[in-house]
Parts: C-alpha cells; sequence; structure tokens
C-alpha cells in the first residue's frame, strides 16, 4: 500500500537532527551551490585555529572562500601553480608504479626492523570503487579490515576515510595507507618539494606532518570499529623527490606531537550547528554568481554583514592558510586589535586587547600599575625613552 505524503511516520530524532543541519548548511552556501569539501590540509589549518567560529562555520557549510574574498575585495595571494600540481601528480604516479612494490620497498628500508623484503607479487592493492562518498568511505574501511586480516603487504591507493569534525563528517582522501603483514597501517603522504642530501626544507615537512596526523587521527576512528582494532602507527612515510630529481626518496616521520595536538584541538571547536543557530533568520553566503559561474552578483556590503555576523580570530599565521585571512587583517587592524601583532604578545599582553589600550598603558595613561602586562610596558617605556634622550645628546649609556 502507498502511503502519502502526511501519513508517513515522523523522522526518528537522530535522523531528523542531522537533516535539519545539513539544509541549515545548504540555506548558507545558497541555492544550488555545490558543497566545497574540506581536506587534510584545510582541517589542519583549522586545528592550529580552533578559536576561529567564521572559518568553522564556512568550512563546514562548504562555502568557497576564496571566492567569497574575491567578492569582499580582498583576495587570496597563495596557491599551488598548476606547474607543481602536474608535476606532484606525474612524481606520484611514479612512486605507486608496478602495483606499489617501490613504495612498500621504501618503506620496508626505512622500517629497518629485520624482516624479510617483500616480494613483487607480496603485495595487494584492493579496488577501491564505490558509488559515492559514503559507498568509498564504507568500501576502504572494509578493505582495511580484509587487509588486516590477510597477513599480507597491501597498498590502498587513495582510500576514502571520515572524520567527524565540529558535529559534521568529512570525507579526507590521503595518498595511501599501507597496510603490514602484521595487521597495522601506516601513512603515506607523497610530496613534490625535494629532499636534498635526506633533508627536507622544516617548514614544508612540518604542514605534511599535521596533514598526515589528520589522516591518522581518521584512521584511527576506523580501526576503533574493528573487533580487534588494529594498530596506526605514529610514524608516517613521507616521500619526495631526491635531489630535484624525479627518483623518490622516503624518511619517516614521528607524528605523535602533531596527532595530539590535532586530537586536542578539533575536539575544541564548536559545534557547526551552533554556530549556525546562533546566526540571525535568512542570514547566507550566497555569492549569486552569474551565468559564467564566476562572477558575483550579489553586492558586496550584503555579504560583508553575512560574514561579519560570525566572530572570527585573526592570527598572522592565517595569512598562509586561509582565504579570507587579508579580509580579516584589514578589519583587525581597522579596529586596532593587537591579535594582528601575533598570538604569542596578545597572550602577554593579557587584558589589553588593543593597540590604543597597550599605549595609553605604556604612556601611564591608563591600565592597573600591579598589572604586570601593564608593568612591563611602562619600565620599557621609560627604557626607550631613556635611550632616545642619550641619543639626542651623543651620550653613550654605562655598561
Amino acid at each position: 500500500m502507498t502511503r502519502s505524503l502526511d501519513s508517513r511516520p515522523p523522522a526518528r530524532p537522530e535522523t531528523a537532527a542531522p537533516t535539519a543541519l545539513r539544509q541549515r548548511l545548504a540555506e548558507l552556501r545558497g541555492p544550488g551551490t555545490a558543497a566545497r569539501p574540506l581536506d587534510a590540509r584545510a582541517l589542519a589549518a583549522l586545528a592550529a585555529n580552533p578559536g576561529c567560529r567564521r572559518r568553522a562555520l564556512l568550512d563546514g557549510a562548504g562555502v568557497d572562500k576564496g571566492a567569497l574574498a574575491r567578492a569582499l575585495g580582498a583576495p587570496a595571494t597563495f596557491g599551488q601553480s598548476q606547474f607543481a600540481l602536474v608535476r606532484g601528480h606525474s612524481f606520484e604516479q611514479r612512486v605507486k608504479a608496478d602495483g606499489g612494490a617501490a613504495l612498500i620497498r621504501l618503506l620496508h628500508e626505512r622500517l629497518a626492523d629485520g624482516t624479510p623484503a617483500p616480494e613483487p607479487d607480496a603485495v595487494d592493492t584492493p579496488d577501491l570503487s564505490a558509488a559515492g562518498p559514503e559507498g568509498r568511505t564504507a568500501r576502504t574501511a572494509l578493505a582495511l579490515r580484509e587487509a588486516s586480516a590477510a597477513g599480507r603487504w597491501a597498498l590502498l591507493d587513495h582510500p576514502l576515510l571520515a572524520l567527524n569534525v565540529a558535529g559534521t563528517p568529512v570525507c579526507l582522501e590521503p595518498d595511501a595507507v599501507v597496510v603490514h603483514p602484521d595487521g597495522s597501517w601506516t601513512v603515506v603522504e607523497i610530496k613534490s618539494f625535494a629532499m636534498v642530501d635526506g633533508a627536507a626544507d622544516a617548514t614544508k615537512v612540518g604542514a605534511a606532518a599535521r596533514q598526515a596526523a589528520v589522516y591518522a587521527l581518521a584512521l584511527e576512528g576506523v580501526a576503533a570499529h574493528l573487533a580487534a582494532p588494529p594498530r596506526v602507527h605514529a610514524r608516517v612515510l613521507l616521500v619526495c623527490p631526491k635531489d630535484f630529481s624525479n627518483l623518490p626518496a622516503a624518511e619517516l616521520v614521528d607524528v605523535r606531537k602533531q596527532l595530539a595536538t590535532t586530537r586536542r584541538r578539533l575536539g575544541r571547536l564548536s559545534r557547526v550547528e551552533d554556530i549556525a543557530a546562533a546566526l540571525p533568520e535568512g542570514t547566507t553566503f550566497d555569492l549569486r554568481l552569474a551565468e559564467d559561474g564566476r562572477t558575483a552578483t550579489r553586492p558586496a556590503e550584503e555579504l560583508l554583514e553575512a560574514v561579519e555576523r560570525v566572530e572570527a580570530a585573526y592570527a598572522p599565521e592565517c595569512l598562509a592558510a586561509c582565504e579570507l585571512a587579508f579580509h580579516c587583517r584589514a578589519r583587525a587592524r581597522r579596529a586596532g586589535a593587537v591579535e594582528c601583532l601575533g598570538r604569542g604578545l596578545r597572550g602577554e599582553l593579557g587584558g589589553l586587547s588593543t593597540v590604543e589600550s597597550v599605549l595609553a598603558a605604556a604612556r601611564g595613561e591608563a591600565g592597573d600599575p600591579e598589572d604586570p602586562a601593564v608593568a612591563a610596558l611602562r619600565r620599557a617605556a621609560a627604557l626607550r625613552a631613556e635611550a632616545l634622550a642619550l641619543a639626542g645628546t651623543g651620550t653613550e649609556a654605562a655598561v
């Protein structure tokens, strides 16, 4: 018997809530606007600044922050060139050639655990194809379980993992995951920056480690659902070109610190649904794109009003990680916020939140003299005045 819409049983609370959240996030993006997926790099940047409700909401809703920044007149100036993308893709294909046998050999060499080297035909490469993200994440989980039970080396090429972030599921796609014969799992990160004489740029390695930590965290979630949870190694395999060639070199990178930091900071993120619920009715970040799919037709004033309704937590580090950073910096500078000078200084200044209040405290015009920050500012101002006076008279201070 066919039921009418009115006669259908009401949705269960546990399914009704996620559906309502998805609808709300779709309203924030705008009708017909596809969600921009989060990746591990964006999650690592988000975890580095968990107090930014603006980024948490925009990323959770899948808003294109780059297009939003351009519409606001503050476009981001960072990104990867097309040449670098093509080179990186070519290098990754070379690393994974021959069914991943070369990659497994690299990992085995770096482990140096005394076990026999794997034979070329001893590496399984399970098929991870499935329909839709849900199908791919389920197929990945099944492949990981089967590979762990098989007692052989296995290479999962671009598996899809799910991670719950601020109340919303995020799909992540690492370059590869290796299953060891003992059933344990290792994340593989393949990067296009060079490893010269066995060492790579520390900043780039740090960024890769934070990104790999997000993948490891997602893998821990998959392992937790198995009857006998396998071990997820806290050392990831970083593969880079050797000495500017196209030959692969690899090192094991310990990500225990990054893993603990990412877990803690992602846990501190405000839930996306709570941030969305606090917004006035009708708030949307819809750009109202023209027929070319790129030109925003919505007035910048309306977009600015919508963006400013969500609290931001700007820091100079955002300039290398968030598309909206230049807009947020301009607003912070206009407000005279000390956050523009860095998180470390902001922490040292305590309750002094603006540059104006800091200068007033240094001049003795405001602030509690018993406050250590105020006392330090006044001492610094006195030393500066003394140095300028000595310089003006040509007198050298006694050492």
